[in-house]
């Protein structure tokens, strides 16, 4: 028998993890950040819905690209400076934010306000995609069993 899922909920009721599962050297700077998997709570597979905090001095991720995904942001309140490969762009509340897939423009947020950030982060769920960070060693790509892993852009993993 299949487990029913919710219609609606509260946003806040959905579970919120927080910190990454970027390899040790890159995690510091995404410490903070906390996420509630909105789209997992009601079994959406072809998209996926966050509900994202920042808090002050915390990062998104690091700065990176899909090749495959499309992402899309959405700011509820705070300011963020989105910075990309064109410089950085202070986004308010109502503001929002695209990446299309295949567009090696590498793109993060950061929280330098002295409040909390609140933003919805939409994007697909493509198993063929592949994550690139132009500002360090890192990627993130399918792995021999299918399962995405991190590794160096020579293709080693990480450890």
């Amino acid at each position: 028998m299949t487990r029913s899922r919710p219609a609606a909920i509260d946003a806040r009721d959905a579970a919120a993890r927080t910190g990454t599962s970027y390899p040790d050297p890159f995690k510091k700077a995404v410490a903070a950040r906390s996420k509630r998997a909105l789209g997992d709570v009601f079994g959406l597979t072809h998209y996926g819905v966050n509900l994202v905090e920042l808090s002050p001095g915390s990062w998104s991720s690091q700065r990176h690209w899909h090749t495959h995904e499309d992402e899309f942001v959405y700011v509820l309140s705070g300011t963020l400076t989105l910075v990309t490969d064109d410089g950085e762009t202070a986004l308010t509340a109502g503001m929002v934010a695209g990446f299309p897939a295949g567009r090696a423009n590498g793109h993060h947020f950061i929280n330098r306000g002295d409040t909390p950030a609140t933003y919805l982060e939409i994007g697909d769920r493509n198993a063929d995609d592949d994550v690139h960070y132009p500002d360090i060693d890192l990627q993130l790509v399918a792995g021999d069993d299918g399962e995405r892993v991190f590794t160096h852009r020579d293709g080693t993993p990480y450890r």
